[in-house]
């Protein structure tokens, strides 16, 4: 008996994932640039937010603003004003980005729950590597900076600051604040929960399986 084996067809990415990729990338794109074009940039030295505009306020449970921060670390601000951090970081995001590409191919994301964790994280991704990509380039005296200066000067655009005043926390006198971050951030977070729900909502592939048949000779 001949058997034949074909590989596993390629997973193509559909029209309409890329769509919401890009939506949220769009997004995630428009609310930095306002940010840069409407607010100080924070101290060069010691970081210190010049501008901050309260959005919540005096409720004694929750304190959010609108601000303006250079990270040139990872999710969240760690690592941050790290010498190494904007080549290491960028090197994470590009290969986690083929990764990405590589695994949805396979057919690794073959569920509803596990493509939009996917849609979410890849924007994310993409979001925050593009500021890693092109800041660098608007930084005050850039005009007098080499390319790879301003290539390696890039940063994270964060924006949003949560303070909590009813946790006490070392250094934080008027109550903790949760690392400021941004939408491609928050599309990173919401593609980890998503991730782990799947876990527990699997939805198995019921792709049907030709059986293969054999034929006796005479």
């Amino acid at each position: 008996m001949d058997k034949t084996t074909t590989p596993p067809a390629r997973v193509k990415v559909s029209a309409i994932l890329v769509l919401c990729i890009g939506l949220l990338y769009i997004l995630d794109q428009l609310t930095k640039w306002w940010i840069v074009l409407c607010f100080t940039p924070p101290h060069e030295l010691t970081h210190v937010v010049t501008d901050r505009v309260p959005v919540l306020y005096d409720n004694g449970i929750l304190h959010f603003d609108i601000i303006r921060i250079h990270n040139t670390g990872v999710a969240f601000g760690l690592a941050n004003g790290e010498i190494w951090a904007p080549f290491v970081f960028f090197g994470i995001q590009v290969l986690a980005l083929v990764g990405l590409y590589l695994l949805y191919r396979r057919g690794f994301f073959n569920t509803k729950l596990l493509k939009a964790a996917w849609v979410f994280v890849v924007a994310g991704v993409l979001g925050n590597m593009t500021d890693r990509l092109l800041q660098g380039f608007f930084v005050e005296g850039a005009e007098s900076m080499s390319f790879w200066e301003k290539l390696t000067s890039g940063y994270v655009v964060d924006f949003l600051d949560f303070c909590f005043p009813w946790i006490a926390a070392d250094g934080f006198p008027g109550g903790y604040h949760w690392p400021a971050f941004n939408i491609a951030d928050s599309c990173v977070c919401i593609a980890t929960a998503l991730f782990i729900i799947s876990a527990f909502f699997f939805e198995p592939d019921h792709t049907p399986v030709d059986n293969v048949q054999e034929n006796p000779q005479s």
